[in-house]
């Protein structure tokens, strides 16, 4: 990191923006991380894509499926990837607070922007709102790092505007992924837009939340390199209008992407997730590779119907640019 605690919330306001994606981690046929590829796949997000921002080890990653060793690992292949191109967020989320505390020290240390947690799943639900405010007051007090709160259906709750307000005043707290209804990360927005950043996962939202919420951050998930390729940047090109204030033209270009996000979704096993996207992004010519257990991959008719609608989405790939199709 670049910036001191107590600059946490105006280096994030003037950096932090533009379109992160959530990185999805290669394993090979043994399991093992694919570091080539991940090396590979970033270059391309960067090079390519011009994408801003990269949220490593999050659920999209499949941290879950990690040892400790192996979420610090790719962080520090993220950050030594992107070199200074693009801006990495650690996922720290866990829920032993050791370990949330030893990942976010590690994340400072080898060079991420910023780290993200997820607000943990709550055994005791009395007070709820005080144990939330209490858990990431102390994750901050030991950091100087800048800290993005999550706030997801996993939890098994969603946490409120309110509480999400009050927990904006902590110094180093400057962003939060708010995966919840539109009008609750609007009223979040209302309440506290000018303390901390707010986003949401969803990028058929995304336009609308620049030009209506005036947001500056796609914090994130993995669109931006499913829906687009080094041929095809319609994401990258309506975002850029958008913040322009070309409003017709970015709503033209994001509604013509409706064909690529309806073939992502149709083909999607709601219980496959991950092996989905890593096939897709094996049709995009990236690294996608095997998913870990307990996750579970797809089966040969899931994948047949998935590359069946893939080429008839209308994405075009870089590979078929090259081929003259």
């Amino acid at each position: 990191m670049n910036y001191s605690r107590k600059d946490a919330k105006s280096h994030s306001r003037a950096t932090m923006r533009g379109i992160w994606a959530a990185a999805l981690t290669p394993f090979g046929p043994n399991l093992a991380i694919d570091e080539d590829g991940m090396r590979r796949n970033y270059e391309h997000w960067i090079a390519d894509l011009s994408l801003d921002g990269f949220f490593v080890a999050g659920k999209q990653g499949e941290f879950f499926s990690m040892s400790v060793e192996e979420r610090k690992r790719i962080l520090e292949i993220a950050v030594d990837a992107c070199a200074g191109r693009a801006q990495t967020i650690m996922s720290c989320s866990d829920q032993n607070m050791d370990v949330v505390i030893d990942l976010a020290r590690h994340a400072q240390r080898a060079g991420a922007d910023y780290i993200i947690v997820h607000a943990p799943v709550l055994h005791f639900l009395e007070a709820r709102d005080e144990t939330l405010f209490n858990y990431y007051r102390t994750i901050a007090d030991k950091l100087d790092i800048g800290i993005a709160l999550w706030s997801h259906p996993d939890s098994g709750y969603l946490m409120s505007p309110e509480l999400c307000s009050r927990l904006a005043d902590i110094e180093n707290v400057v962003a939060i992924k708010y995966s919840v209804p539109r009008p609750m990360y609007a009223e979040l927005t209302r309440l506290a837009g000018d303390r901390i950043l707010v986003s949401t996962a969803s990028e058929k939202e995304w336009l609308d939340n620049i030009l209506e919420l005036r947001w500056q951050l796609y914090l994130c998930s993995s669109p931006p390199y499913l829906i687009q390729s080094g041929a095809d940047r319609r994401m990258r090109r309506y975002t850029d209008l958008a913040f322009e204030g070309k409003e017709t033209e970015a709503r033209a270009l994001r509604d013509s992407l409706e064909p690529v996000r309806e073939a992502l979704r149709t083909t999607r096993p709601p219980e496959k997730p991950h092996s989905h996207q890593k096939f897709w992004q094996e049709l995009l010519g990236q690294a996608g590779g095997a998913v870990r257990t307990p996750l579970l991959e797809l089966t040969l008719e899931e994948r047949k119907r998935t590359q069946l609608a893939f080429e008839a989405s209308g994405l075009v790939s870089s590979n078929q640019r090259k081929r003259g199709l």
